[in-house]
This record gives C-alpha cells, structure tokens and sequence, in this order.
C-alpha cells in the first residue's frame, strides 16, 4: 500500500513509529507537512500539491494533524477524501473531537458520563455559574487549549470568581468543569483502534499538580480496566466518528466520566507503559480497510 502521513515533524516518536510499523510490512510511506501542501479545488478533478509535484495513488491517509493547524489540516484531508484516498480519521470527526464544547453536547446527548460542565459567554451571575458544577474547588478550562495547557484548579470561591473573571476579561472561551477529587489527579488514557480498546494506561500527575498530561511531568503506568470503562471509551470514540481515538477517562464515584476523545494520540506513553505495538495495530487497521473511496462523507462536513 502506498500510505500518506499528515505530520509537521517525521522525526515524532509516534510519526518515527508509524513510518517503521509501514516498512515493516512493506508499505510505502510518505511523510507530508500539511502547511507546505496547496490544493486544486474542482469539481471534475480536485487534487493535492506538495512541493511542486502533485500527490496521487495514495491508498490511504493517516492524519497526525496538531490542534494549532486543525482548519487547514482538515481542509487537506477534506481534499484527500474527495480523491478517494482512505482517511484512518476522517476530517468531519476531527474537527468535531477538535471542538471541545461541541464533543461534550455531542456525548451529553448520547448518555456519556461526563463532568458537571458550564459554558457561558458573558454570565450575569459567575456564582450562579459555580454553584452549577458543585463549587468550589472547580476546573476552569480555556476551549483551545491542548496538553494541560489552559486548564486551571480554583481551590476556593474566591479564586474561582477571580479566574473565571479573568478569563472573560480577555475574551477567552472556557469551560467550566466539577473537580473530581477521589480521582485524586490521576485520569486514564484508553486507546481505541476499529471500536476496541487495544491498550490502557493510567497517567498520574506529579505531587502538588492536579494535570495528569505526560507532557507535565506525570507518570504513566499500565492499568487494567473495567468493562464500564471500556464500553464508555469505545462508545465515545464511536460518538465522535473516530477510528482512532485516545479516550481519557476519570474514575468518579458514579462512574467514569469522559474528559477527553483525541482524535491523534500520542504512541510513545501508551506503547512504553504497555509494551504494545500500538503502531502496529494502527497499520494493520490500515490493511483491513484503506480501500479507495471507502469513506463515509468524502470529503462533506
């Protein structure tokens, strides 16, 4: 097969890792930087470009599309799917995972257990808002930010006041969130490949944080599920659209709450905390069904 990865950098642990689980099965890759690419948009022949030559006889795409370039990430993959070429995710569903407040009334709609969430323009009443998600200590969370960045523990009311005000001071759009303290700063991150749970790891925040995120020092560590817990990942990547999917999860005292459905997950914690291929699994997923044209909105949404 002959694969294109959408990756602004090859030398990524999880870009380096699906380039070599490609070669191993004797699949040609092609690394493409989708901020260096520049489309023919119409309607008898669209097409994609890339450093003067134009892309064809891809087979399948796989998209590693990071959130600062997700409208033009999409646009590229939009225009791959028009071609026919088999997207691992679909642009419609990452850019609907992308949208965190679309995600959760997305989830909300369909039973997913989710936290005590709070979303508001300009609010009249802030403590109205606060009293909603159960008060104080709260999470206030700023709507485009990725790996812990942006989120935000008000210990006390009138912290939380002041953040929540601070933010709107600035025009920032933020979420609201209930603080699930017996899960005591620790989340769990459940990898979906083709609606299966293939690997799980718990990830726990380092002595005085409450952000679990690798990328901020927390540890992760191979743990074994529960079948509610799986069922809510997989119906969560489902609900998004999403083959491929990180699904992280809280364990609250009535049940796991989604946090998070990433649509381009990061290989290196989950295959050094469970040993895993996940790479691997990723390509073989590819294998099964990168058969040209077989995309559900061909490009639509």
């Amino acid at each position: 097969m002959k694969i294109a990865l959408l990756s602004r950098n090859r030398n990524l642990y999880s870009s380096k890792r699906l380039i070599e689980a490609a070669e191993e099965r004797g699949h040609e890759t092609q690394v493409i930087d989708v901020l260096r690419v520049y489309m023919n948009i119409t309607s008898h022949k669209p097409s994609v470009h890339y450093k003067g030559k134009e892309l064809e006889n891809f087979d399948a795409v796989i998209p590693r599309v990071g959130s600062s370039v997700t409208y033009y990430g999409a646009a590229v993959l939009r225009q791959f799917e028009m071609m026919g070429v088999y997207p691992v995710n679909e642009s419609v569903a990452i850019t609907r995972s992308r949208d965190k407040l679309r995600s959760m009334q997305l989830l909300s709609r369909r039973g997913v257990g989710l936290p005590i969430t709070v979303y508001a323009s300009k609010p009249d009443d802030v403590k109205d808002m606060i009293k909603m998600v159960g008060g104080a200590p709260l999470v206030v969370k700023i709507l485009e930010g990725t790996q812990g960045i942006g989120v935000v523990l008000a210990e006390t009311q009138k912290a939380a006041e002041s953040v929540i005000e601070g933010f709107m001071g600035v025009k920032a759009n933020i979420l609201i969130q209930e603080y699930i303290k017996e899960s005591s700063g620790a989340d769990i991150r459940c990898f979906v490949i083709g609606g299966k749970v293939v690997a799980a790891m718990k990830r726990q925040a380092p002595e005085g944080e409450f952000r679990s995120n690798i990328h901020r020092g927390g540890s992760a560590e191979v743990i074994k599920i529960t079948p509610e817990e799986r069922s809510t990942a997989v119906r969560a990547a489902k609900i998004m659209g999403l083959n491929v999917a990180g699904v992280d999860l809280l364990r609250s005292n009535h049940g796991p709450v989604v946090m998070e459905v990433n649509s381009s997950p990061g290989l290196q914690g989950i295959e050094t905390a469970t040993g895993k291929d996940i790479a691997g699994m990723i390509i073989e997923f590819v294998e099964k069904n990168g058969q040209c044209g077989k995309t559900k909105t061909r490009g639509k949404g």
